[in-house]
């Protein structure tokens, strides 16, 4: 959520972060709502301390034996006028609400302007895509050979836009999350954490997730939902908390299953296993200080990004643009794969810092080390990496002109010492 104090003492800034995102001006609107609604509370409270005044004198009339029938009708008066009052002041209070939870988060200055991927700012690339030399198969193409990677039968199960992995396939995306989440806790400091797939409403209002992408997600008939990641569960997990400051930067991982609905858009990447409704990822939340939340940024994208190097596998960090920066985030690097089968770069990491915005929402806080009120946390979240598009990349990378895969060096101890797949 948004700060409406902030809101008040800058409106005209505050809607120009928005007219980045493409979004009409509506802090007039709300700095309005604002104040008619403090009228209305200062009235209400005015008009509560005069019932109370009038209650006291009617017992002192009572107890003298006078006549308080006027006091009491002007009691009666005034507690219609606060039920009016208080009608209003919730139905402000409820309509600010509602604008302010669809409002994405303000961006940072540093995100570039632009209003789609296209211009989106490459930062540095690490490593140099291999030339091959016959045609570059893509990992479909590769897996089905293989008789590794099965959609026909996930179809018959499920639908479209699932895979059923077997036998060395299978191995590798166990090795790979295994090794991601080995590196995050034993190299990185990551705590390594186990979290239900299945949430309430809070967690993911908490988390931005509602109510802008519920047509996005998976909702059981109970009312609870599938997350789309751990990052809910895993920044929920504070929610409604002052921590120590003592305790920060907290940070933890997790390997979870991940569900969204809607997986991308209708047409594209129908064939494979980039987007899927059901799919594996290891996710790092940090929960920081303002102060340091900008350097942890950094930290942890370097984090995601190392796994890559680790793998051998060719990559860049883009900067996102304002129109393509997600609606919690204030900043966003994401890490593309080289995809050899495809020829192109393709997302395989996002790394966000949302600042205050989701902290502000589930009213997760810290007490400073000096003392004062409690301060509102910033909350980060990264892919560590999404398991599926990294055994994409592996392969594509890793693949030989007889249709075998090379398995990476730092896989083959979590693979029995299996050097090659085919």
């Amino acid at each position: 959520m948004h700060d409406i104090r902030a809101l008040r003492a800058d409106p005209a800034a505050f809607d120009a972060d928005l007219a980045r995102r493409g979004i009409d001006p509506v802090a007039q609107k709300l700095v309005s709502w604002d104040e008619e609604r403090r009228q209305a509370q200062t009235a209400l409270q005015e008009k509560q301390a005069r019932r109370k005044a009038l209650a006291r004198e009617i017992g002192g009339m009572k107890r003298t034996g006078g006549d308080s029938s006027a006091l009491e009708a002007e009691g009666i008066e005034i507690r219609a006028e606060m039920e009016i009052l208080e009608r209003r002041v919730a139905d402000l209070e409820g309509q600010s609400a509602e604008i302010l939870a669809s409002l994405p988060n303000r961006l940072d200055p540093s995100v570039p302007d632009g209003p789609d991927e296209t211009a989106n700012v490459v930062q540095h690339v690490w490593g140099t895509p291999r030339e091959f030399s016959f045609t570059a198969r893509q990992h479909f193409e590769l897996g089905e050979a293989l008789g590794l990677m099965d959609f026909a039968t996930a179809s018959k199960l499920s639908g479209a836009r699932f895979v059923v992995l077997r036998g060395a396939l299978a191995r590798m995306a166990r090795a790979l999350s295994q090794f991601m989440l080995d590196q995050h806790t034993d190299e990185n400091g990551y705590e390594e954490t186990q979290v239900p797939v299945l949430v309430n409403d809070a967690a993911m209002y908490g988390t931005d997730k509602l109510p802008k992408f519920a047509d996005q997600s998976f909702r059981t008939e109970d009312g609870r939902w599938l997350i789309p990641t751990a990052e809910v569960p895993l920044t929920a997990s504070v929610a409604g908390d002052i921590l120590d400051a003592l305790t920060l930067p907290r940070r933890m991982t997790a390997l979870s299953q991940c569900f969204r609905s809607e997986a991308g858009s209708a047409g594209r990447d129908v064939r494979g296993m980039l987007r899927q409704h059901q799919f594996e990822k290891v996710e790092m939340v940090s929960v920081t200080t303002p102060e340091e939340s900008e350097a942890e940024h950094e930290r942890m994208t370097r984090c995601a990004e190392k796994i890559l190097e680790k793998l051998g596998v060719p990559y860049r960090r883009v900067l996102l643009c304002a129109g393509d920066t997600g609606f919690g985030a204030a900043k966003t690097f994401d890490l593309e794969a080289w995809l050899p089968g495809q020829a192109a770069w393709r997302e395989i990491s996002s790394c966000s810092n949302t600042r205050d915005f989701q902290a502000r929402r589930m009213n997760a806080r810290f007490r400073p080390q000096g003392g004062g009120a409690p301060v509102f946390v910033h909350t980060l979240n990264g892919s560590g990496l999404a398991v599926g598009r990294t055994l994409i990349a592996v392969m594509e990378n890793g693949q030989n002109e007889d249709g075998s895969i090379t398995v990476p060096d730092v896989l083959r101890p979590y693979m029995g010492g299996l050097e090659r797949i085919g």
